[in-house]
């Protein structure tokens, strides 16, 4: 170091004067709600569910933190579809067995497994991680208007 350089103060780092609160494991509100799905189309219903499951609702989201709520969706088996979807859009699914590759229509898929069908709907929609697994673990999905989460007391919701 020669005897003309000088040295440098450390750089001084801005502080805000808000505060940003974080969500922390373990001390988020967890609400349940319930949904009704007798003619919402899909997509649209699905992408509001994927919001609420993550938290993104919330003034409190923080990404690394499950912050979401609870929904139960009843009457899957009335949901709509829009557009030539019903016809056009393949599910295929492969039994493991030598040529057992099968192909179902929406159409079919939807009359046998509406609430698959939901479900695959809002796990492409949420995080790749552990945690959107166990973010999608908080939706729960019944064919009719029957469903067992009674005794949680949700709340309707209007998605």
């Amino acid at each position: 170091m020669s005897a003309t350089a000088t040295i440098k103060p450390p750089r001084r780092i801005a502080r805000s004067a808000g505060r940003t609160t974080l969500a922390r494991v373990g001390h988020t509100d967890n609400r349940w709600y319930i949904v009704d799905a007798a003619d919402k189309t899909l997509g649209r219903l699905a992408s509001a569910v994927a919001v609420r499951l993550m938290g993104k609702h919330k003034p409190i989201y923080t990404p690394t933190v499950d912050t979401g709520d609870f929904i139960v969706v009843i009457n899957t088996s009335k949901l709509k579809v829009s557009g030539r979807k019903l016809a056009q859009r393949e599910y295929d699914y492969y039994t493991y067995y030598p040529g057992g590759r099968k192909v179902k229509s929406m159409r079919d898929f939807l009359a046998d497994h509406p609430n698959t069908l939901f479900r695959m709907a809002v796990r492409r929609m949420m995080p790749k991680t552990k945690m959107g697994l166990q973010m999608l673990s908080k939706l729960k999905c019944y064919r009719d208007a029957d469903h067992p989460h009674s005794a949680q007391q949700p709340e309707a919701l209007q998605l």
